[in-house]
């Protein structure tokens, strides 16, 4: 008799917790992603910003998985579902397709990023959601400084603007502000750091909306203190290629916007709704049984693509429902039941500056370096890899006592004009 298949659409946090969380089981696993690495997103804007390479916040997964025996990796795209006779249809990296079927399906796709029906905005403010978006980014920020050395007006390029005051946007304003101010002092004598200008704005009334007042205040004074303009209330109304327009009517003049507005969930989300007949909110994620992560009885999705009361679409909770649909699934095969899924609230937290950050957790409010260790704790936990982890520990520490950083790299070279 052949094991129960179980197929897990997805390699972030949640997906991967499944795989893992199987190791034991009585069943074959078949982990399906776009890419052959699991993404640690909390520190992307540190490989953006020059602080940390790829290859520490993105290890394959055939290595994760290496000594995982009942575990398989297939590279491909999945386009839809087949629910009545239980197959995925994935797109493969040679241009064939393939049906792969299933016992068990868990659907961890994820999000994509939001830009409120201006799709159109995406050439001049790019998102950062990837890996690949990630190291352009990093491409672009080095390359606005290079260009400022030889430019006639060096200030043109050297202005920023980060769209969204949410831990992410606030996140990596402050990194930013530090890599234009200390991680390149001397290495670009041309420029002056004080005509550096970064501007970090959002619609809402505060940065970082889901702490606490006092908190949001210590992040807000820090950022200033850094250099980063502070616009709150101040709604997008326009972006081009050298700045943005509120809808108030102000210019922010800005040659580099980054995109940290908003999130969507994965159009996967709406096919396998469609194909399963269920609901889903106006984010678009898929609205699942609170009990055990399910949409049907073979079928659970995870994470930022649904909505289980209402959850943040941040890191933790895909962790916890990977892990608990793991349970559910081995309990089954036992032929026992799991018990109810309970999330567990951790906090929230956000690094400003390399010796400080905040952290909302339940009753406690750290910030300073108090918040920087607390927060510094908790991402080397949830990194995968005790490589990695060390790695990761000592270029903060690096950059922390240096102010150097270790990927200050242009990927693409610069190519003369044809001329006639």
């Amino acid at each position: 008799m052949s094991k129960h298949r179980v197929v897990v659409v997805g390699g972030g946090f949640g997906g991967l917790g499944v795989v893992r969380g199987l190791k034991r089981a009585d069943a074959e696993v078949t982990l399906i992603d776009r890419t052959n690495h699991h993404l640690f997103q909390p520190l992307l804007y540190q490989v953006a910003t020059a602080l940390l390479p790829t290859g520490d916040i993105a290890p394959a997964f055939r290595a994760i998985l290496r000594k995982q025996r009942n575990a398989h990796v297939l590279l491909g795209e999945v386009t839809g579902f087949d629910t009545a006779a239980k197959l995925v249809h994935v797109d493969l990296p040679d241009g064939r397709s393939r049906q792969v079927a299933y016992d068990t399906l868990v659907v961890a796709a994820g999000s994509q990023d939001s830009y409120f029906g201006h799709d159109e905005w995406v050439e001049h403010a790019p998102p950062m959601k990837t890996l690949e978006q990630a190291v352009d980014l990093r491409s672009k920020l080095l390359r606005a400084f290079e260009t400022a050395v030889s430019a006639e007006d060096p200030k043109q390029w050297l202005s920023f603007a980060v769209v969204g005051a949410g831990p992410t946007g606030v996140e990596l304003a402050g990194q930013l502000a530090d890599l234009a101010r200390r991680a390149l002092k001397g290495q670009f004598r041309e420029i002056d750091p004080r005509d550096v200008r970064i501007t970090l704005m959002d619609a809402v009334p505060h940065v970082l909306p889901p702490f606490s007042p006092e908190l949001r205040e210590h992040a807000r004074v820090k950022l200033e203190r850094l250099g980063v303009t502070v616009m709150t209330s101040a709604m997008v109304e326009s972006i081009d290629s050298e700045g943005l327009t509120t809808k108030d009517g102000d210019r922010v003049e800005a040659r580099t916007i980054i995109w940290a507005a908003g999130v969507q969930a994965s159009p996967l989300a709406r096919r396998l709704a469609e194909a399963t007949g269920t609901e889903t909110d106006r984010k678009g994620r898929i609205v699942v049984n609170p009990v055990d992560c399910s949409v049907t009885d073979d079928i659970f999705a995870i994470g930022d693509m649904v909505n289980l009361n209402d959850l943040p679409g941040i890191a933790e909770p895909a962790l916890q429902e990977g892990h608990h649909v793991a349970r559910v699934i081995k309990a089954r095969l036992d032929g026992r039941r799991a018990k109810p899924f309970r999330y567990l609230d951790l906090g929230t937290m956000a690094t400003i500056s390399p010796g400080d950050a905040v952290a909302d957790i339940k009753k406690l409010r750290l910030k300073g370096i108090i918040g920087k260790v607390a927060w510094a704790v908790v991402h080397i936990a949830f990194l995968v890899g005790w490589r990695n982890r060390a790695a990761v520990l000592t270029q903060w520490a690096w950059n922390l006592v240096t102010g150097r950083r270790a990927q200050p790299i242009i990927l693409e070279p610069v190519r003369a004009a044809q001329r006639r």
